[in-house]
């Protein structure tokens, strides 16, 4: 199934997709980790490749990918992991690298590899759209979607052309600046993102700043879902897998009737 049928496939609510660090606590509680969030209803989980130089990244996150490279994890070693680990779950891994890591391993490589992996989609936050489609021209991606960041300060004329070729979901950053969390979404956000859901021929999911039920329901109720990154990775450290069920429920209340 492609990872936007997967979105829109859905038992109810809204789409939920928490992010965790690739090897954050050691690789061995990846696959464990990628089973107890989907039994608390994921609907797909993007899994990121910690790297030295995370631009997009917060404090939190950056934090638990100096974790992971401390322990020695790699894109490599990440793919090996899902490759032992599969058939032990079923939920769609969207991988979130920077584009270095993708260059060392070779580009074909690492889309045969992913593919070979079961994984579904791929975002790459410092490769620009544009860029994007000159560098997989040629390449066989396997059907492993690229998928599209839409920031606050994108054009109207840049939204428009990534619209048309968007696949996987489209990825609405609803902050401007890194990864983290936000206690208001301003109304202006809100319109942004029922006029890119109203456009957009593939799911649009919100992420950047979500860390609460009432957030989820707000933004889910204007768009098709949310990605939760800051919140998910501070609260499995610390243990508190709890109020990341909590969060993830909240998501089956939204009202999806728009």
């Amino acid at each position: 199934m492609r990872l936007d049928e997967a979105i829109r496939q859905r038992s109810e609510g809204a789409a939920f997709v928490p992010y965790i660090m690739a090897g954050d606590g050691g690789l061995d509680n990846l696959i464990p980790t990628i089973e107890r969030l989907e039994a608390m209803g994921a609907t797909a989980i993007e899994l990121g490749i910690p790297f030295s130089d995370p631009v997009a990244d917060g404090p939190i996150i950056e934090a638990a990918g100096m974790r992971a490279l401390t322990d020695g994890v790699t894109l490599a070693r990440v793919l090996d992991c899902l490759i032992e680990g599969s058939g032990r779950f079923s939920v769609p891994i969207v991988l979130m690298t920077y584009l270095n890591p993708v260059f060392r391993f070779g580009v074909q490589p690492f889309f045969e590899r992913a593919a070979a992996c079961g994984v579904s989609g791929v975002i790459i936050p410092d490769l620009p759209f544009e860029e994007s489609l000159e560098l997989f021209a040629g390449i066989d991606r396997r059907g492993v979607a690229v998928v599209p960041l839409v920031t606050l300060t994108s054009s109207e004329q840049r939204i428009e052309m990534i619209l048309r070729q968007a696949e996987g979901f489209v990825y609405a950053v609803t902050l401007k600046g890194t990864t983290g969390k936000t206690d208001v979404f301003p109304d202006e956000l809100l319109g942004h993102l029922r006029s890119l859901t109203s456009r957009s021929p593939v799911p649009v999911l919100a992420g950047f700043g979500v860390h609460r039920a009432d957030q989820v329901r707000v933004l889910g109720e204007v768009c098709d879902g949310v990605v939760v990154g800051s919140f998910i990775v501070e609260a499995l450290h610390e243990g508190r897998d709890a109020e990341v069920e909590a969060l993830i429920q909240s998501a089956k209340t939204v009202d999806t009737k728009r």
